[in-house]
């Protein structure tokens, strides 16, 4: 499958992350994150392909980046700014949920996506803590993995799912639930840059990890990893990755469960995140650093 790109929102002069399907709502989600002195423009931004319009979903919403529905409708946020995950409600409310890993505060959530359990798995990187919406006075973990929320509520237990990840920039469930897709995107030259696949044993831990792709580098330097992901119908991951430092450039890619490329193409500027939405599932959503939101129709 390929696509064909167009600009349908921004740009907003700063990035656009965290796109999400509304199934319900027929429209697309995605957030915008913005430093402090913008505040109220961290927000999340609903785009109706009916209409062509963007309004604004919620606003103060903290540079929350990635966005997650759960079976039963419910809305979740990877909050970077609180350095928590959160419940966005019905009524306009925000509701916090569990925050800290063995009575220690976790990193700056990044990516999230809610298993048929309705536990929360989540990418936990280090970021710049000096980015975030309020003084930091919690130190960051010494390590940056994957973890889950047991349940989502302020009291649940936090439990590490990766012991050998240093920057996850997101993650996936395949249909069946039995892999996890983690998108390990260093910024570091020696840093990885890969996509792999962890199964998930019958007692809820991760096996060792299967590598699916590894990105490269150039004269220029190192190629720019997978900074978000979706499935297609058909199980595939579809991936978005690259910029215009080094390599191909701004791409997205088409990987089968068992890593093979199946499509590739270029993007019109450098992506930060992705999803799949519409009736069938086809239309290609991609959010990017310079703050846009481009719409792909299969061609």
């Amino acid at each position: 499958m390929s696509w064909e790109f167009e600009s349908v929102a921004g740009p907003y002069g700063s990035p656009t992350d965290g796109p999400v399907w509304d199934e319900r709502g027929g429209a697309l989600l995605f957030t915008q994150l913005t430093f402090p002195f913008n505040a109220a423009n961290n927000r999340i931004l609903r785009y109706d392909p009916q209409t062509g319009a963007t309004t604004d979903f919620r606003r103060w919403t903290n540079r929350t980046v990635g966005l997650a529905f759960a079976a039963d409708g419910t809305l979740y946020g990877a909050q970077s700014g609180g350095r928590r995950l959160v419940r966005f409600n019905a009524d306009g409310s925000t509701a916090p949920l569990a925050h800290k890993l063995d009575g220690v505060y976790h990193n700056q959530p990044r990516d999230l996506v809610v298993d048929a359990q309705n536990r929360i798995w989540f990418c936990d990187p280090h970021g710049d803590l000096r980015e975030a919406m309020n003084p930091q006075i919690h130190d960051k973990l010494a390590h940056a993995s994957v973890l889950r929320l047991e349940v989502p509520n302020l009291e649940s237990p936090i439990r590490r799912m990766t012991y050998d990840t240093d920057a996850p920039a997101a993650l996936l469930l395949s249909p069946a639930e039995d892999t996890l897709y983690v998108a390990e995107s260093s910024d570091a030259p020696a840093g990885a840059r890969e996509l792999r696949a962890y199964p998930v044993l019958e007692d809820g831990t991760l096996g060792p990890y299967r590598l699916l792709h590894r990105f490269g580098a150039d004269r220029r330097g190192v190629h720019r990893g997978i900074g978000g992901m979706s499935l297609d119908a058909a199980g595939n991951v579809v991936a978005v990755a690259g910029g215009a430092g080094a390599g191909p450039g701004p791409m997205v890619y088409v990987f089968s469960p068992a890593g093979r490329i199946l499509e590739s193409q270029p993007l019109p500027e450098e992506p930060t995140n992705c999803a799949l939405g519409g009736p069938a599932r086809s239309d290609l959503y991609v959010t990017t650093t310079e703050g846009r939101l481009y719409r792909g129709l299969p061609r």
